[in-house]
């Protein structure tokens, strides 16, 4: 699964970088017949410096966010949100003397299915340094 995080990743570096048109958006493919397309909605990468409300450093974050849409046959959305944090959590909030972990991540990977215009179903999973095992999510999203 880890190898699955990491090529999404690349993945998407290379389409918001490399596979860019001259204006670095990334274009809109559809077949003739319509039945097969990719439709790119949100793609970002983000930096960030961290602190504490008592303006403790509190690290790095690197963020990823990649909302596509995709036609096959049907609409789907595929959605990949990854922070990837340095010295940004404690490795025991209870005992802040056992100090901060060097790393550690939180991805989601969700595939969403539109059934009407204000309702879908969305499979997710969340995969973290915060859970022992990667989490299973089925649910129903209301759009506003």
């Amino acid at each position: 699964m880890r190898q699955l995080v990491l090529l999404v990743c690349v993945a998407t570096s290379l389409l918001i970088t490399g596979v860019a048109n001259a204006g670095n958006i990334i274009p809109t493919l559809e077949s003739k017949s319509g039945k097969i397309g990719f439709y790119p909605i949100s793609n970002e990468i983000s930096y960030y410096r961290n602190y504490d409300d008592t303006g403790e450093s509190r690290g790095q974050t690197l963020q990823i966010v990649a909302i596509n849409g995709f036609k096959l046959i049907t609409d789907f959305t595929f959605e990949f949100t990854a922070d990837y944090n340095w010295d940004y959590s404690y490795a025991d909030p209870f005992d802040l003397a056992a100090g901060m972990n060097a790393r550690d991540h939180y991805v989601e990977l969700s595939l969403v299915k539109p059934v009407t215009s204000f309702v879908s179903l969305n499979i997710q999973r969340v995969i973290s340094t915060f859970e022992l095992e990667p989490i299973n999510q089925f649910g129903v999203r209301l759009v506003f």
